[in-house]
């Protein structure tokens, strides 16, 4: 593997940040020299990232020049601000965040299902998929080239992490307060203090509401949708999701039943998954289990009686890791051969 050269990471105090930097070292990505970037407010700080100090500058000011690589995890609204002057400046963008997945001109690359859409990137900038998306896309892969996928329903099981820091702060408060709560035994209901990040109470609870809502559907819904065909390279795939937002702290989970064109065979299925890099079939795949891993937990793998070409499974996968972080780095890792 080459030298990343000068290697960015932009956004390198936020959640998903902070896990990009734990990968890098992990993995030994080799680099010659490492800049951090965020907003103003974290501008001058210091950040340990293996035997390197490095002072975080603030992405408005600095000057760019001279940067190869940049992983980026600042937010849409961000991306569409900055990654066009890093790749003014001369580098390759790995994006994070929503603003260009479904741009036709950026590829949306999971490195064990399309790697080969990364060489082709005419704006400079390689997307990420939606972490949820991200964690169904190995197995629904092997499934495609098995048996030729039809039509994806997906119920998902989303962590607070997914909604960043905030969400995560809301949730331990709910938890950790036993000021904020007051118990009624009529139905033995329990109430918490006000929601802030979520729609309603976590704790306790389940929201049937991930994102906003566009009409019927929610923007989390969407990007399962929309993204699930372009990297699989089928625009014409029925996809019909259901994001539910779960008390867990970090772990996506999603129950997905699969119409193929062909006769699904579940241990045709086991063999190959157990093959594919990115996947590990368990017995329990669970977010608790996933925290940490790099590959998505798959379990519950048995034919759909409701249909006769289904099969269904049940996926689990540590968000920030393989959903986030991970897979920029792991894409990175091609670029560099």
């Amino acid at each position: 593997m080459r030298s990343a050269g000068t290697l960015a990471v932009v956004g390198a105090t936020g959640q998903v940040g902070t896990v990009m930097l734990r990968i890098l070292e992990e993995r030994n990505i080799p680099f010659d020299h490492l800049r951090l970037f965020a907003s103003s407010r974290s501008a001058g700080s210091t950040i340990l990232c293996g035997q390197h100090s490095v002072q975080v500058e603030d992405v408005e000011t600095a000057d760019l020049a001279g940067v190869d690589h940049a992983l980026f995890s600042i937010g849409a609204t961000a991306s569409q601000r900055y990654a066009p002057r890093f790749v003014s400046a001369g580098a390759v963008v790995i994006d994070n965040s929503s603003a260009y997945r479904m741009d036709p001109e950026v590829p949306l690359v999971v490195p064990e299902v399309n790697p080969g859409d990364a060489m082709n990137r005419p704006l400079g900038i390689i997307a990420n998929p939606n972490c949820t998306t991200m964690i169904a896309m190995p197995p629904l892969a092997v499934i495609d080239r098995l048996f030729g996928l039809e039509r994806v329903i997906a119920s998902t099981y989303q962590a607070a992490s997914g909604a960043g820091k905030a969400g995560v702060a809301e949730l331990d408060e709910q938890l950790q307060r036993p000021d904020l709560v007051k118990l009624t035994f009529d139905g033995a209901s329990v109430t918490f203090g006000p929601p802030q990040k979520f729609p309603t109470v976590l704790a306790g609870n389940v929201i049937p509401v991930a994102g906003e809502l566009h009409g019927g559907n929610t923007s989390e819904e969407e990007k399962f949708i929309n993204e699930s065909r372009k990297i699989l390279g089928l625009a014409d795939l029925k996809v019909h999701a259901t994001c539910v937002r779960v008390p867990v702290f970090t772990g996506h989970s999603i129950a997905i039943v699969a119409e193929c064109h062909g006769q699904p065979e579940v241990q045709a299925l086991v063999d190959a998954l157990e093959h594919q890099p990115g996947c590990k079939v368990v017995e329990l795949p669970t977010p608790l289990a996933s925290a940490g891993v790099d590959s998505v937990l798959v379990g519950r793998i048995r034919l759909d009686r409701s249909s006769p070409k289904g099969i269904a499974f049940f996926v689990a996968g540590d968000n920030l890791r393989k959903g986030a972080a991970l897979n920029a780095v792991q894409i990175l890792e091609l670029l560099l051969g």
